[in-house]
């Protein structure tokens, strides 16, 4: 008997869905970071197994929104949900229940699909305060099991694999062997520039970080086959713009070298990476440039 489905991760922002759905799919297909907001796609991961191929989605967080862009956001949300064999609410272990917690699980309450809960991040807590987070969540809404996860350390995260599977329907693998996401690589790209632009920068800024791939071409003549990528980083202010260049340019120089190692590993071959930044005003607030930039 073969299984197959999908699975997609909920929770507030910063609960440890992309790095969860890194370590099930054991490689790197969703961004992270310490910022909320960081994943703005739902992003599949593909686990394969002999008896079953699960497919994970790794959504935005939910969120009450301030601008057309957080709608959008929910409405990614709401949409997938929708289309999926299982729903995974993630909360952190090191974070008591709050409002956000809460406002998520009744969004996914009455949704009719097997709810299992994870309590994220164990690594960060003591068993006390675990126990504490598991009798919290249990109250939150009925779900099939709850289960408490640390993808950095790896604890439990098979246990996990294995309940989600077993709540898949029977059915052929819906992606061939060895596909790990159904991203295109360009968005990928863009996802790995926009990472290493996030790392480090003020509180206020990744809300306002856009990137687009604009080129991405082959050097026929060259003998590793390198590519040379042309990515534009969009931010809202003249202001924001000075902060992802740094002075004298440094900081850009620093994320396009740390995005230019993960995305050689990304396509396999060497890579010349160009970047620009560009100031699109208020670009989360207007319609027209939020379909520019790909939302």
């Amino acid at each position: 008997m073969h299984r197959s489905g999908f699975a997609c991760f909920v929770g507030r922002p910063n609960t440890g869905k992309s790095t969860l759905t890194n370590a099930l799919v054991k490689t790197k297909v969703a961004i992270t970071s310490d910022r909320p907001q960081t994943t703005r796609h739902a992003v599949r991961g593909i686990v394969h197994r002999e008896d079953a191929q699960l497919v994970l989605v790794d959504t935005p967080g939910f969120h009450r929104p301030r601008t057309l862009l957080g709608e959008r956001l929910n409405d990614v949300v709401l949409t997938t949900l929708g289309e999926v064999d299982v729903v995974v609410f993630c909360v952190p272990a090191d974070d008591r229940v709050g409002p956000g917690d809460r406002f998520n699980a009744e969004k996914i309450a009455g949704l009719g699909t097997p709810l299992v809960a994870v309590v994220t991040k164990t690594d960060l807590a003591s068993k006390q305060t675990i126990t504490e987070r598991l009798i919290e969540v249990s109250e939150l809404a009925d779900f099939a099991e709850i289960v408490p996860v640390s993808a950095v350390a790896g604890e439990q995260v098979s246990l996990l694999e294995d309940l989600l599977v077993g709540l898949l329907p029977e059915g052929p693998p819906l992606y061939p062997a060895g596909d790990l996401t159904d991203e295109p690589e360009a968005v990928m790209v863009a996802e790995l520039v926009r990472e290493a632009a996030l790392d480090g920068v003020r509180d206020e800024l990744p809300h306002s970080i856009a990137v687009v791939v604009e080129e991405m071409v082959p050097r026929p003549d060259h003998p590793r086959g390198l590519v040379d990528v042309r990515v534009e980083l969009y931010v809202e202010r003249s202001s924001q713009k000075g902060i992802v260049i740094g002075s004298g340019g440094s900081r850009l120089k620093d994320v396009g070298t740390r995005a230019r190692q993960q995305i050689e590993a990304l396509l396999g071959t060497p890579v010349h990476l160009d970047l620009h930044v560009k100031v699109a005003q208020d670009w989360q607030r207007d319609p027209k440039q939020l379909r520019k930039l790909g939302f």
